[in-house]
């Protein structure tokens, strides 16, 4: 079984709709960091000073063949398609221990639905 790990950067105020989104369409869980960040265009402060949104960082290490439904329900929830609303993306994962739950999950699923 591969897994892969979507990283999202999203707004604050739409990450449980995001994460509840993703979980629908597969997502087991995920991990949310709270950070700063800055886009293309910086607000400034009157003092001259970047002005750094709050971001969470929402993580979620999945099974390869889920990674196309939940990047779009990811898209969709966190509104990507507008400017500035967020960023998701996939790096590859070598290897996962901790994961043998959902694996026999996997397994029990394949079973029922095609034996």
């Amino acid at each position: 079984m591969r897994f892969k790990l979507i990283i999202a950067s999203v707004k604050v105020d739409l990450t449980d709709h995001i994460v509840d989104a993703a979980k629908e369409v597969g997502a087991t869980g995920a991990t949310i960091i709270s950070g700063r960040g800055t886009g293309a265009k910086e607000a400034k402060t009157f003092f001259g000073l970047s002005l750094e949104a709050q971001t969470d960082i929402i993580l979620l290490l999945v099974e390869e063949h889920l990674i196309v439904r939940i990047l779009d329900a990811i898209k969709e929830a966190g509104e990507f398609l507008k400017p500035g609303t967020g960023i998701a993306f996939v790096v590859p994962v070598e290897h996962v221990v901790g994961m043998e739950s959902q694996i026999e999950r996997f397994k029990k699923e394949v079973r029922e639905n095609y034996f």
